[in-house]
């Protein structure tokens, strides 16, 4: 085991939570800071395909998340009107992997955090300044006071303040698209699979959630625009009044400018993922257009394999190479993927359905077959 008896996480998300929990069944002591001064807000759904299934069940949460998702035996892709361009069997996709789910961010938030109890947490205080000599990291924290650490895991998203200060001052990097993402208490007539209808340079997705709860998310391709939260409903809906069912039933179900999450789809692509004694997981590593819907679970994926090269490896330096050497092909595909799924959704209607007419079921199942595997 790398001896590593002082571990600073930093960032309470998916990835940080994630690592917590896995360090914590591995015998490690890590402790985690989030800059929020309460539990982040949650946003609105996500979808977990089996591989992420997997990895929540390596961390002992499986039961829970079942109980809290719902089935996603399918994927369909519509034409804007509605019509069906192709379908995938997601059950016979992943077959032994296990079934893919979808479930409330809020809900997957409070089994990740139920999960990792019994590590220390610090809510309201971020980090400002980390400084590595070979053998320990000193962080300084934005309530003066400072620490040393065996190693620190940088699990704080997109932005991510530990990726600047210590592997790369690189900015995440604009995919040309612009999204929109909610959830309904309800479920529109006739959704039992994860759907997404195709426009002119737009979408509009769905998701069955737990509890009887419906995940939406939209996106358009261009530049960069503003969309103020004050009339955002309104607008949204004026947008993608032309979708077909079972768009208008969720377009229906929204009441409120607040129940719309909105800003750009940005990605992370870095030659490295650790620095000395600092490591980098999930998005503050390697985000990817959010197309694949395997954000979370590279980011869990993540956690279970550091965690387990920092129990079997004698360094800490050794595990950290090892882990990138690892996880880079997986994620390398997942990134690449993503960002051709991103090109191809807002392709010319014309281009675009004839494409999934044709050999869009074959092209979905090759884009998963690797992530298959163990990672």
């Amino acid at each position: 085991m790398a001896t590593a008896d002082r571990i600073l996480i930093v960032g309470a998300g998916i990835a940080g939570l994630s690592l917590a929990t896995a360090l914590r069944r591995r015998g490690f002591a890590p402790e985690l800071v989030e800059r929020s001064p309460a539990w982040p807000e949650a946003g609105a759904g996500i979808a977990l395909h089996a591989n992420a299934v997997r990895a929540l069940r390596a961390l002992g949460l499986g039961d829970a998340i079942g109980q809290a998702s719902a089935v996603v035996p399918g994927w369909a892709f519509l034409d804007q009107q509605g019509g069906c361009l192709c379908e995938t069997d997601l059950t016979d996709l992943w077959r032994e992997v296990g079934p893919c789910l979808g479930i409330t961010r809020a809900r997957l938030q409070e089994i990740l955090v139920a999960g990792a109890s019994g590590v220390p947490v610090r809510l309201g205080l971020a980090v400002t300044d980390l400084a590595c000599d070979g053998r320990q990291v000193t962080v300084t924290f934005t309530d003066g006071t400072a620490g040393d650490y065996d190693l620190v895991a940088g699990a704080d998203g997109i932005h991510s303040t530990v990726r600047r200060l210590a592997v790369s001052p690189a900015p995440p990097r604009y995919a040309s698209l612009m999204a929109w993402r909610s959830v309904i208490p309800a479920r529109p007539p006739g959704l039992a699979q994860l759907t997404i209808l195709t426009g002119e340079r737009c979408f509009f997705g769905l998701v069955p959630m737990g509890d009887g709860h419906t995940y939406g998310f939209a996106g358009a391709g261009g530049d960069r625009f503003d969309e103020p939260l004050a009339g955002r409903l309104d607008r949204f809906r004026h947008r993608f009044a032309g979708f077909g069912d079972p768009v208008p039933g969720y377009l229906a179900g929204l009441r409120c400018d607040d129940q719309l999450h909105f800003g750009p789809i940005e990605w992370v692509d870095l030659d490295r993922w650790h620095a000395g004694r600092v490591v980098l997981i999930g998005d503050a590593a390697h985000a990817a257009p959010p197309h694949m819907g395997e954000g979370g679970a590279m980011a869990v994926e993540d956690a279970v394999v550091l965690a387990e090269l920092l129990q079997s490896a004698a360094t800490v330096s050794e595990a950290l190479h090892r882990y990138q050497a690892r996880r880079r092909p997986r994620v390398d595909w997942v990134q690449e993927q993503s960002r051709i799924a991103a090109q191809a959704w807002v392709l010319p209607p014309a281009v675009r359905d004839a494409a999934l007419r044709e050999r869009g079921d074959e092209m979905l199942r090759a884009r998963y077959r690797p992530l298959v595997d163990v990672p």
